[in-house]
C-alpha cells in the first residue's frame, strides 16, 4: 500500500478532535439502568440514582468550556473535527450552529455516549441512523465518519459501510489511515480507518491524579515533533483529542492554545479534518479489491 500523500506535499496531517458528550452521556434520567461512571472524581455509583452533582460537571463542558475551545480554534485559525454525541448536540443546538458556521466537521459519536456495542444488528443499525438523522438536523450535514464509546461490535464496521460512512475512528493501531472491505449485502466494500489516539488524549486529566497541564502539553508536542520528523521520508497523521469538560477548564485551555500556537509555528503542517484527511488519502491510495487480512 501507498502511502497518502498531503496537500502542498505536507509532512503532516493535524487532526483536532473535540469530543461532545456532555448531555449525552448516561443517566438515569434518559432510562439508562445507573448513572454515567465517568466521573472526574472518581465516584462510579453503582445504585440506579440520579448523579446530580457529575452532570453538573458534564454540563459545564457546555456552558463554559465551550466557549473557551471554540476562542481557541478561532484565535488560531484551526478547523476541528467534532465527534458528537447526537443527543449532545440537540440539547445544546447551539453549538451545532457554531460547528457548521466555523467550517468544521461533525462526526458521529454515536445517538448517545452509551455502551452500543451490546445492542444486537437491528437495534444498533437503528441507533447508527438515529445519530445521522439527529446530526444532520442540528449542523446541516450529514457526518461521514463514525467514533464509538470505547467499543464497538463485529459488525459495525460493515453496518456504517452499509450506511454510506467515508471512515470510521475505532482504531489506534497506527499514524496513518488504511483501507479496511468488508462484506456487506451488496458484496464486498471499502472503508477508511483514520485511526484515533488515546495517549494524547485530554482524558488523562482525568485518569492520572496529578497529571499536569504541562506534562499534557509537553508530551503532545513531543508527540508532534516526532511526527513530523519522520514525516520527511513518509506522511504521518496526527490526532489530538480534547473534551469541552476537561480541557476547557481554566487551568487547563492555555496549554491546548500553546500547543496549537507551536504547531501553526512549524512548517509542513496540514490542519484537516478527519473527513478531508479520509479523502486525501482514498484520493491518492486505491482502494483494495478483497479483504485485508486482519
Amino acid at each position: 500500500m501507498s502511502q497518502p500523500l498531503w496537500p502542498k506535499d505536507a509532512r503532516l496531517a493535524l487532526s483536532v478532535v473535540v469530543n461532545v458528550e456532555e448531555g449525552g452521556e448516561m443517566s438515569i434520567r434518559d432510562g439508562d439502568k445507573g448513572p454515567e461512571p465517568v466521573d472526574e472524581l472518581g465516584v462510579a455509583l453503582k445504585i440506579p440514582i440520579r448523579n446530580f452533582a457529575n452532570e453538573s460537571n458534564y454540563l459545564y463542558g457546555i456552558r463554559a468550556g465551550w466557549p473557551r475551545v471554540a476562542a481557541q480554534l478561532a484565535q488560531h485559525g484551526v478547523t476541528a473535527t467534532f465527534t458528537a454525541a447526537a443527543v449532545a448536540l440537540e440539547r445544546a443546538p447551539e453549538i451545532g450552529r457554531a460547528i457548521a458556521a466555523g467550517g468544521h466537521e461533525a462526526c458521529s459519536h454515536g445517538w448517545r455516549w452509551v455502551h452500543q456495542f451490546s445492542y444486537d444488528e437491528a437495534r444498533e443499525r437503528d441507533f447508527v441512523r438515529k445519530a445521522v438523522d439527529s446530526l444532520r438536523a442540528t449542523t446541516g450535514e450529514r457526518p461521514v465518519g463514525w467514533l464509538s464509546r470505547y467499543l464497538h461490535s463485529p459488525r459495525l464496521r460493515t453496518t456504517l459501510a452499509e450506511e454510506g460512512f467515508l471512515y470510521h475512528m475505532d482504531d489506534f493501531s497506527d499514524d496513518v489511515p488504511r483501507w479496511d472491505v468488508v462484506e456487506t449485502k451488496d458484496g464486498p466494500r471499502a472503508i477508511v480507518i483514520v485511526p484515533y489516539a488515546l495517549d494524547s488524549n485530554d482524558m488523562k486529566f482525568w485518569l492520572a491524579p496529578g497529571y499536569t497541564p504541562q506534562q499534557w502539553l509537553d508530551y503532545a508536542i513531543e508527540t508532534f515533533e516526532v511526527l513530523l520528523e519522520e514525516g520527511a521520508t513518509a506522511p504521518r497523521m496526527m490526532s489530538l483529542g480534547v473534551h469541552l469538560r476537561i480541557i476547557g477548564r481554566p487551568g487547563r485551555i492555555g496549554a491546548f492554545g500553546r500547543f496549537l500556537q507551536h504547531a501553526r509555528s512549524r512548517p509542513g503542517v496540514w490542519f484537516a479534518t478527519r473527513a478531508k484527511i479520509a479523502r486525501a488519502f482514498a484520493a491518492s491510495t486505491p482502494a483494495p479489491a478483497e479483504p485485508a487480512a486482519r
